[in-house]
């Protein structure tokens, strides 16, 4: 198992170097640098913690790539997941929200982090909305499934099913869903709100499209018996996933620190963990292993968006996000095991 998180412990040792030189630089002293330390660590766990679920998601995804483009997953979509989300994006959104240029924003985040933490915070309403409607498309899509014959739970997966021969009815509940979070909203974070969700909405169908796209070429380049590496479309797909996750974690870091450089490399380290995690149950087979699992990692991403979209009115915990997720796929977990006891009894194995 040790062979999938080398390249994580790796990153983790340079980050945690990283670290040290830079509380040495900006404190001057041994409590300093093992305070920056602990918070890396922290929120690195914190990162984890949250994502476990997109682990998991991610693997279905990846299952159906080939190795090439699992490997740049763990590389290329790396670099996008780090210096993408945990670093240009806070900095967008204060560029963006202060009128500044990129090299002022820097600057403010390393000078000024507090007023930094402030705009950045200032701009929930809006990332709410967008990861929000994203993430509440990715897991009604698992459940609003017609050809769907697997359900955890029955009753309710069942009754989900039968109403996916209505098109596009899981959009239909998320702008209902959008429109009466947003009547709770004052007028300006109203409007904000439903145009990141429209937005976050749009995102997804795009990047549906594009997936199906490129599956449909890749199918025909195969009927005419060209080699083709397939997984272009699944690696987008994965990339706008893990950014729609990642929003929590960035707005939540800053419980810890408003330090752009600390936050950047405990949650780096976290979603490294998160990618090796992901090739671990692609290789090891755990989501044909588990017959639940996948259901759970889908219920926690659906309960992650509607939690992200009810967080525009209503102040939620961190930790009452991630227990909530741990909760789903731990039950999930068990109810696979326990599936497989009693399958290897009724086939007396």
């Amino acid at each position: 198992m040790m062979r999938y998180f080398k390249g994580s412990a790796v990153f983790t040792f340079v980050c945690m170097a990283i670290g040290i030189w830079y509380g040495w630089e900006s404190t001057g002293s041994v409590a300093g640098v093992a305070q920056i330390l602990w918070i890396i660590a922290v929120l690195s766990v914190l990162e984890v913690s949250l994502s476990f679920d997109n682990a998991v998601v991610n693997a279905t995804v990846l299952e159906d790539m080939d190795e090439i483009w699992q490997r740049r997953f763990l590389t290329w979509g790396m670099a996008i997941a780090v210096f993408g989300m945990r670093v240009a994006f806070p900095l967008a959104i204060v560029a963006i929200a202060a009128g500044l240029g990129p090299v002022d924003a820097i600057k403010l985040s390393l000078g000024q982090p507090a007023e930094y933490e402030r705009i950045v915070s200032s701009a929930h309403v809006g990332i709410a909305g967008f990861g929000g409607a994203f993430l509440c498309l990715v897991g009604s899509k698992f459940f609003f499934d017609k050809d769907k014959d697997i359900h955890w739970i029955r009753q309710v997966e069942e009754w989900l099913s039968r109403f996916s021969h209505i098109p596009a009815v899981e959009i239909a509940l998320l702008l209902l869903t959008m429109f009466g979070i947003s009547l709770l909203l004052p007028d300006s974070d109203a409007l904000t709100f439903l145009t990141a969700g429209i937005f976050g909405t749009i995102a997804f169908v795009v990047v549906e499209g594009i997936s199906t796209w490129l599956e449909m070429r890749e199918e025909a380049a195969r009927l005419r018996g060209v080699t083709v590496a397939s997984g272009l479309g699944g690696f987008l797909y994965l990339q706008v996933l893990d950014s729609s996750f990642s929003f929590d974690g960035v707005i939540g870091a800053f419980a810890l620190s408003n330090n752009m450089v600390i936050i950047a490399l405990g949650l780096s380290i976290g979603a490294m963990f998160v990618r090796s995690m992901t090739i671990m149950l692609v290789q090891k087979g755990t989501l044909a292993e588990y017959r639940y699992l996948e259901h759970g990692a889908f219920w926690a991403i659906l309960a992650l968006g509607v939690i992200m979209l009810a967080s525009a009115r209503f102040h939620i915990p961190e930790a009452v996000t991630g227990l909530i997720g741990a909760i789903l796929i731990g039950l999930s977990l068990w109810w696979s095991i326990r599936f497989n006891r009693h399958s290897d009894h009724a086939t007396g194995d």
